[in-house]
């Protein structure tokens, strides 16, 4: 049956804060493989492309004169190993939800809208982290960086992901904070929600959107709208 709404999300800086966590990971490989740590706002710019390219552009960042390591594909995988085993075990130590989304979430099911996750953290990770957080229970289905050949902005993440949950393109919605979300939705011709203040370089005036939100709290009052149309 298709249901009245589709709501995909966003995980990292969306739904949780999972910086401080992705952070102490981060730092964890910068430390054993010999390059400088980095501050939570400075990482806060690098989450949301998956584990490969925060750990790449962070290296670029600290250590331009050592591109030969940079470009070594063994040490590169290496390091995105050393941060996916790390952070799999750290997953939720000090991350936390977002305001507002543990209330929003239990109104949208009470209101039969379909939910899922279109994430680019690793399906695995993505699932243990939900799980771990005790919102898994309230979504269809769980998208990761690694679930399909293509990953966000690619629209085929959001539109597959909407497909298999036998959801409707055309009464869909994305909910996200970068514009990996932004540019994902609007090549596939979903309405955006953006989260103010989220892992992203780029100002709001910069990033594609319908609606822009502080956090979740009163967000039912938009998604009403999307209902009743």
């Amino acid at each position: 049956m298709t249901q009245k709404l589709t709501i995909l999300f966003d995980l990292d800086g969306t739904l949780a804060d999972t910086a401080p966590d992705l952070m102490i990971a981060h730092n964890h490989v910068m430390k054993k493989f010999g390059y400088n740590s980095k501050s939570l706002e400075e990482l806060r710019k690098f989450v949301g492309k998956g584990a490969a390219v925060m750990i790449g552009r962070s290296l670029w960042s600290s250590a331009r004169k050592e591109l030969s390591k940079i470009t070594d594909e063994k040490i590169k995988n290496e390091m995105v190993k050393e941060f996916l085993d790390f952070y799999g075990n750290n997953i939720v130590v000090e991350s936390k939800l977002i305001d507002g989304v543990y209330d929003f979430l239990k109104w949208s099911k009470s209101n039969n809208i379909s939910m899922g996750v279109c994430t680019n953290k690793q399906e695995k990770l993505a699932i243990d982290f939900l799980k771990k957080i005790k919102i898994y229970d309230f979504f269809e289905y769980v998208s990761g960086g690694n679930t399909f050949d293509y990953c966000k902005p690619d629209p085929r993440h959001l539109t597959s992901t909407i497909e298999i949950m036998n959801g409707d393109v055309e009464k869909s919605l994305m909910i996200g904070d970068s514009e990996n979300d932004a540019e994902a939705a609007k090549a596939a011709g979903i309405p955006m929600i953006l989260l103010q203040d989220g892992y992203t370089e780029k100002k709001v005036n910069q990033i594609y959107h319908n609606h822009l939100i502080k956090n979740f709290v009163g967000l039912e009052k938009i998604i009403s709208k999307y209902i009743n149309d």
